[in-house]
């Protein structure tokens, strides 16, 4: 219990295990068979069930007991069997504990009775009461370290719960309810209010959560309620989304990427402990584990400490102005211009600095290095910066991605880069491995680009992660990403307005193909403005256009560009377009905006330049 405790006290954000029924069916066992009553028939599916999550980072395991209280058990004459069942899930998840290379608990799991409660059903309160309490003694005794109460939608019903739980012991409870379409529970009680009498009824190391019914997006919006009448903990375990009839199956269609996603928005919303429920697969809980590692608060410390924190080590950064070439053109209000390149797939780089020479040839301020974009494996991004600012003597914006290094790799390359000269940077999170040709590749995000902004503008005050002295600072021009046209705008704006609150002093938007929506963007963010360089991407083909329309994340291509696209007859057609195209954003965005980066489309630097005619 003590370490249970010292587990929930640091400030990390914890995942929980996934669905059990949905990875027992998924084995060939039908529904019309007593799933609790597996820990007794076939206990080793069970166990490899646990052992499948602990394996995917799983943190908190939940005991197989759902179903296992006297009444559920009763309705397939099994409630001879409750001690049985109930002691030998606890045995089970304990087992697969052992196997495990990080911390993993075992909670013990109690859902309703499946009865309705006074006064709208035959069952007192103090039945439920006592029948809720059975089941707790022998999860307890037979050594869970907390509870779950799970997918309660009867107010009273939970209150007795929690009870019997506490005339037991004051081991750590999460009471998550369940939700409907509409944001409440079965019994119409919103999120604001079964969170203010949940929170009124718990211990102060208690959780309150949701669980089950509904997918995330529901979850999330329930949860940013829920934090608005509670500083206490919360937790999310949601559906993969609602299910699907599919050849008389259902099933759950929202994919371990999204799950991933929205784990990051119900992180960035308050909830502590994520996990999921029904269709929720190890694989999802995967993407949640990685989720988690970048948005933890302990693990994104970095983030939370201020320069003013350390006031006694920190120095003045250099001014802006006088850190490179790009940054002055940019404090003094002139246009910049950019090309993003591709970096060589091997270890010649030739071929590219022949394009970047001419890019300087033709007076483009600054060539746009990209840190494995789409997960794809090419020539490392400081060494090419590095490369192209000594071999042709065009400043580089290098991308730094936090996917491939922890906090200590990248606290050393910024200390290289700074000694070799490079200035200019774009932080960026990174693309997951899952994206590019290596799948199974490891990604880190150790912090993601709100904590490395960070980190770069504490060097650039001559302190490190520590708060300790690095000697002289750093002289970095801190850039950052952001997306206008992100589905999530709301989300996407909160984390901009962190980045620009922990350092950021530029910004490099997603390839924007509706000038409307940049518009809209930019006066979202007067309130936080920095310069802002939106991306733009001369089309080669339609089905260019449709790649970054379905297949890009954050890109979004209107129907009406995609129309014109479709239109042409042939490929020259297609280029020709694709560029009036770019010309024409390029010529919408100038009087709203500090620059340009026109992308060079499959490494074609000829096509960037056609573009920039629109500014002679």
């Amino acid at each position: 219990m003590n370490n249970f405790r010292a587990f929930l006290q640091a400030d990390r954000v914890r995942v929980f295990d996934g669905a059990m029924g949905t990875m027992i069916y998924s084995k060939g066992v039908y529904i019309n068979r007593s799933y609790d009553e597996l820990n007794l028939s076939t206990p080793d599916l069970i166990a490899n069930i646990h052992r499948e999550y602990i394996k995917a980072g799983a943190e908190i395991i939940e005991t197989n007991t759902f179903g296992a209280s006297r009444l559920r058990l009763a309705k397939q004459g099994l409630d001879d069997k409750l001690v049985d069942i109930n002691t030998a899930a606890v045995k089970l998840a304990r087992n697969a504990v052992e196997s495990a290379k990080h911390d993993v608990f075992v909670a013990g799991a109690i859902s309703t009775l499946g009865v309705r409660l006074e006064p709208y059903g035959p069952t007192s309160l103090d039945e439920a009461r006592a029948l809720f309490k059975e089941q707790a003694q022998v999860l307890l005794d037979s050594g869970v370290d907390c509870f779950v109460l799970e997918t309660f939608h009867d107010l009273a019903e939970m209150q007795q719960a929690i009870l019997a739980v506490r005339e037991l012991c004051d081991h750590v409870i999460f009471a998550q309810m369940t939700i409907n379409e509409r944001g409440e529970t079965a019994y119409g009680t919103a999120p604001e209010v079964f969170t203010e009498r949940l929170d009124a009824w718990l211990g102060p190391d208690d959780v309150i959560g949701l669980n089950c019914s509904v997918g995330p997006q529901t979850i999330l919006e329930a949860i940013e309620k829920m934090r608005q009448v509670t500083t206490r903990r919360l937790s999310a375990q949601p559906n993969a989304g609602n299910p699907r009839d599919v050849g008389g199956r259902h099933m759950y269609m929202a994919t371990p990427d999204y799950f991933g996603e929205y784990a990051k928005r119900l992180i960035s919303a308050g909830v502590r402990f994520v996990g999921g429920c029904c269709g929720s697969t190890p694989e999802h809980i995967n993407m949640m584990v990685g989720a988690a590692r970048a948005l933890s608060p302990g693990r994104t410390s970095v983030a939370a400490i201020t320069v003013e924190d350390t006031a006694s080590q920190a120095v003045e950064p250099m001014p802006f102005a006088e850190r490179s070439r790009w940054a002055k053109k940019i404090a003094n209000n002139e246009f910049v211009t950019s090309v993003e390149i591709v970096p060589p797939k091997g270890c010649d780089p030739s071929s590219m600095l022949k394009g970047v020479q001419l890019l300087k040839d033709n007076g483009v301020d600054a060539v746009n290095v990209p840190d494995g974009p789409r997960a794809q494996s090419r020539m490392g991004a400081l060494a090419v910066s590095l490369i192209i600012e000594q071999q042709v003597g065009l400043e580089a914006v290098t991308h730094y991605a936090c996917r491939d290094r922890n906090l200590l790799g990248m606290f050393s390359d910024l200390l290289g880069a700074a000694a070799l000269g490079l200035r200019n940077m774009l932080l960026v999170t990174g693309d997951p491995p899952k994206m590019g040709p290596y799948p199974d590749a490891t990604a880190v995000f150790d912090i993601d680009a709100i904590g490395l902004c960070n980190l770069v503008n504490r060097l650039n005050h001559g302190i490190d992660p520590g708060g300790n002295s690095i000697g002289e600072p750093t002289k970095f021009v801190i850039g950052v990403g952001v997306n206008p046209g992100a589905q999530d705008l709301d989300y996407e704006l909160r984390r901009f307005e962190y980045k620009v609150e922990a350092g950021a002093e530029y910004a490099i938007t997603q390839p924007v193909f509706d000038t409307a929506q940049l518009k809209h963007f930019l006066k979202r963010i007067e309130h936080c403005r920095i310069p802002i360089i939106p991306g733009i991407w001369p089309l080669v083909s339609f089905r260019n256009a449709e790649f970054l329309n379905n297949e890009v994340p954050g890109v979004n291509v209107p129907d009406h560009i995609l129309e014109r696209m479709r239109k042409c007859e042939d490929s020259n057609a297609a280029l020709k377009e694709g560029i009036a195209i770019a010309r024409e954003m390029l010529a919408e965005v100038r009087p709203y905006v500090q620059g340009v980066q026109v992308s060079a489309p499959f490494g074609r630097v000829p096509f960037a330049l056609e573009v920039f005619e629109e500014l002679r």
